[in-house]
């Protein structure tokens, strides 16, 4: 545990935490000896030195009857992006940061970076961002170095290495006369043309006027460039590479931050246009892109709609499989009950052939207590559905329960296609599935547009709904917020025959394979004969 007691960060008393720090400085002041074991220990450990001693000014603290400069406290999903970043830095690689404004990124960036010069030798750690004043500007709040001269200034003189702000902070430079170390920053077309860095930081990456001259400098400066940057649309350099799976990618979403909830949330909407919560708050990149199938206000609603709601799930329990492509993506398995969407996990399928896939699903479903499960059989999924008959028949021979496999396949025709397409779109009364729909994909994508939307209208607006019409996510799904930016990602539009056609990948966007799961587990389909044979078969073996 990072302190030694609990801090609420909705309600922050910080009086403990000074008295906590005093404490311990006085036992270092009393017995100077600790010192070289503490900072060799610090420099390895940077998100535990900025919880320890680390300080933040925010003017904004005194309206609140707060002071204007505070413990640096991280909340978890802070230290892991620490831990994060300085994993690719040790191993020189990339990395994307992409986040929902205001949590704190500029300070902990700058927090980050003066840590480890201040307890490693030579580093040279380089910021960029579109505007000079925004990397450094004497006395604005704003300015990246403007921040990391306060940190450095409030930490204890035992800490500072020596530091003077009038010898050590010139502008767009930050010495570190100790270990010989240094933040250097750039702006605009310039960023990447200075001496070679240990890593370089681009502050709100998807908003450089000229992105690709940038991409060029940096190319030859740093061998770990990190992005940070909330989204701006998809015709930007950030968003072509966080998508392309080539760069790992941290997502810093706001319901991460502990002081945010529904409530703020609820305010952020009130308050902005629904493209720029959509963007810059839920993180989605085709907020301003025509024709988003599922916007994400309606997905944010559905985030323990059941507990709002006050109703409990009912019906099967089943799960549904979306096979990797080749290893260039990931297999992603969700299990619902019912409305509930209770989980889901991905994992890579390089390296493993589609057996291995069928039988990890199979796992799952123990481990869940699933009685079936969907998987797409377009393309490598083809023949998942006999892998899934040979494991079935090794269960057999261990009395072991059945487990049935149904495929689905998104290519082909609508489910029930003699039946009345959904109303209420497009005055579309009276046409039928077949001729709504232009494939079982956009058919299946439009249900879990008609769940969210009933869900939307259900917690939102109060209106009336049916149980089994609307779709509740668990809060306590681990990737429920890579989960949430995925489902916002489709597009629709009317093909020339009138018909609805459903793009999951707009502007070549990365494939969205836990939503895929999501809507194969939830799409419309005819039971078959042999499915029912599947289900009443299973009751013969095993538990």
């Amino acid at each position: 545990m990072p302190i030694p007691f609990p801090f609420d960060f909705r309600n922050p008393d910080y009086t403990q935490v000074f008295e906590w720090r005093m404490e311990r400085l006085q036992r270092i002041r009393q017995n100077p000896g600790t010192l070289p074991a503490m900072k060799a220990f610090y420099r390895d450990n940077p998100a535990q030195f900025i919880i320890d001693w680390g300080m933040t000014v925010d003017p904004r603290n005194v309206e609140r009857g707060l002071p204007a400069r505070i413990p640096f406290l991280l909340f978890p999903k802070q230290e892991e992006w620490v831990q994060w970043f300085v994993e690719h830095w040790r191993t020189s690689k990339p990395g994307i940061t992409e986040k929902t404004r205001d949590m704190g990124m500029s300070w902990l960036t700058v927090g980050m970076a003066a840590s480890l010069c201040l307890f490693n030798r030579g580093i040279i750690a380089g910021f960029g961002s579109r505007k000079e004043e925004y990397v450094d500007k004497i006395g604005s709040p704003k300015s990246l170095f403007d921040k990391a001269r306060n940190f450095i200034g409030l930490l204890p003189e035992e800490f500072r290495g020596g530091w003077n702000p009038k010898a050590h902070a010139p502008h767009m430079r930050i010495l570190f006369p100790e270990n010989d170390s240094a933040m250097t920053g750039e702006a605009g077309d310039g960023i990447g043309r200075g001496d070679r860095t240990s890593f370089y930081i681009v502050d709100e990456s998807a908003f450089l006027e000229r992105p690709y001259l940038v991409d060029a400098s940096l190319s030859a400066t740093t061998n770990c460039r990190q992005d940070i940057s909330t989204p701006n649309g998809m015709a930007n350099s950030f968003a072509e590479r966080r998508h392309s799976g080539k760069v790992d990618v941290f997502t810093f979403h706001w319901r991460d931050d502990p002081r945010k909830d529904d409530a703020w949330y609820k305010k952020q909407c009130e308050e902005l246009d629904p493209v720029t919560v959509a963007q810059e708050i839920d993180i989605n990149y085709s907020a301003s892109v025509e024709g988003v199938l599922i916007p994400s206000a309606w997905v944010q609603a559905a985030i323990d709609a059941h507990i709002h709601l006050g109703i409990q799930p009912t019906g099967q329990r089943m799960g549904a499989l979306d096979v990797a492509d080749e290893g260039k993506d990931t297999n992603a398995f969700s299990s619902r009950h019912g409305f509930l969407l209770e989980d889901i996990e991905e994992w890579s399928g390089k390296g493993d052939d589609i057996f291995g896939t069928v039988q990890k699903a199979f796992s799952i479903c123990d481990q869940r207590r699933l009685e079936m499960y969907r998987f797409d059989s377009d393309g490598l999924g083809a023949g998942a559905r006999g892998d899934a008959r040979v494991i079935n028949e090794q269960r057999k021979e261990r009395r072991e329960r059945q487990i049935t496999a149904t495929p689905y396949r998104g290519s082909g025709s609508p489910a029930n296609p003699e039946e009345e397409a959904v109303q209420g779109e497009y005055g579309q009364k009276g046409r039928l599935n077949k001729d709504f729909f232009a494939n079982a994909k956009a058919q299946g994508w439009w249900r879990l547009r008609t769940l969210f939307r009933n869900t939307y209208r259900a917690v939102e607006k109060g209106m009336p709904y049916k149980a089994d019409e609307i779709i509740s996510i668990s809060s306590t799904l681990v990737l429920k917020n890579k989960l949430i930016v995925e489902l916002s990602q489709p597009t629709y539009s009317v093909n020339g025959v009138g018909k609805i056609v459903v793009d999951k990948k707009p502007d070549g966007t990365k494939s969205p394979n836990l939503a895929d799961s999501v809507m194969i587990a939830y799409a419309p389909m005819e039971v078959t004969s042999m499915d029912i044979w599947d289900l009443l078969a299973r009751g013969k073996y095993g538990s």
